[in-house]
């Protein structure tokens, strides 16, 4: 393994921990919420809303985006090219769900 294969390495597992770990915070409702409807709404919309089902929809995002770093990382470490057709398979999951979750949570206000 040449060392920019190692670089590499080690910063997909950071990104995958980095991600993970905003995932389990956002599950847990704790901290900043990352979604796009809390960080553009006014004081008083962010005041009303009901933020359960943004946490839900950044959490799972955030855990599918360390999973697929974890399998870029996986990837690299064993050279199976065809783990780069699962990294597409979940990105693909990822835009699908981010459309149709954000679609439902819309319909719901």
């Amino acid at each position: 393994m040449s060392m920019s294969e190692i670089i590499t390495l080690s910063l997909m597992l950071l990104l995958s921990i980095v991600s993970f770990v905003i995932a389990y915070f956002q599950l847990k409702e704790k901290g900043f919420l990352f979604h796009n409807s809390y960080i553009y709404a006014s004081k008083e919309e962010r005041n009303r809303m009901n933020k359960k089902p943004y946490f839900m929809q950044s959490a799972l995002a955030f855990g599918a985006i360390g999973l697929i770093f974890l399998v870029l990382a996986a990837a690299i470490f064993t050279g199976w090219d065809w783990l780069f057709s699962v990294v597409l398979g979940l990105s693909f999951f990822l835009i699908v769900y981010a459309i149709v979750s954000s679609y439902y949570l819309e319909k719901r206000k």
